[in-house]
């Protein structure tokens, strides 16, 4: 269990993310289109996972919107935005702010949140995803873990891509 804070107030998350040098647990994700995508797609690609809340707040909007622009920028790497909200929510976001190099995927119907140790499990966001980056190298194994101890600020974008 990993302790982070909104504004200050702590709160627990359900676990620990994966360890560095682990490979990678599987996961099934929604897309904007209600189709599903797990790990076994990324196949053959580095992957990095910007895990955050909600859509609908601002600095997780500011993540989906940097992340778009390096994804653009990076050779064999997709980016998966992932968090609890349906997948409506992203689709309109990303028309709206013309996102085109990230795939968003909602974790509403499975166990990504408890399986990648991200899921509040106290406080006012309970059983949303706490914002986080897991990069996964081309064989699966994760190579880079951030969790973002102020709920409220960004992940560190240069350390996730230069280990890509």
């Amino acid at each position: 269990m990993a302790t982070v804070t909104l504004q200050g107030n702590a709160f627990n998350t359900c676990g620990d993310l994966p360890k560095v040098g682990s490979k990678a647990p599987n996961f099934i994700l929604v897309e904007t289109d209600l189709s599903e995508t797990t790990l076994a797609d990324y196949k053959g690609s580095k992957l990095i996972l910007n895990i955050f809340p909600s859509v609908d707040t601002g600095v997780c909007a500011t993540s989906i919107r940097t992340f778009n622009q390096k994804a653009s920028e990076l050779r064999n790497t997709k980016v998966v935005c992932v968090s609890a909200d349906l997948p409506f929510a992203a689709a309109r976001f990303c028309g709206v702010e013309g996102i085109k190099n990230v795939v968003t995927g909602s974790s509403f119907r499975g166990s990504f949140g408890t399986d990648y140790g991200v899921s509040f499990s106290d406080g006012p966001l309970t059983g949303l995803l706490s914002r986080s980056v897991v990069v996964i190298d081309e064989q699966g194994n994760v190579v880079y873990t951030e969790q973002v101890a102020e709920t409220t600020d960004e992940p560190d974008y240069a350390a996730a891509t230069a280990v890509l």
